[in-house]
């Protein structure tokens, strides 16, 4: 995990099952709720909150105007495999 001087504290409202699962599972493998918590937040991000991040990636480069018109693409792969059918 990372250091003190690396991570900013966030106040966030949970309801009161979801701590005593977080509670559960700190005691269980002798971590803190901190820990708990990022983990799962990272677990987040790599996965749900990555496609989040991607889409919006994506959206930016449309919009700046980093795109291929996917009518080129299917000609472009139209006349390779074309090519290499002959």
């Amino acid at each position: 995990m990372s250091n003190a001087s690396q991570s900013e504290s966030v106040t966030v409202r949970v309801p009161s099952e979801v701590v005593a699962d977080i509670e559960a599972i700190a005691k269980a493998t002798d971590r803190s709720r901190s820990y708990i918590i990022v983990r799962a937040l990272r677990t987040y991000l790599m996965n749900e909150g990555s496609d989040i991040l991607a889409a919006t990636n994506g959206r930016e480069q449309i919009a700046a105007g980093e795109f291929e018109n996917m009518d080129d693409v299917i000609a472009d792969i139209d006349r390779i495999v074309g090519g290499k059918a002959a």
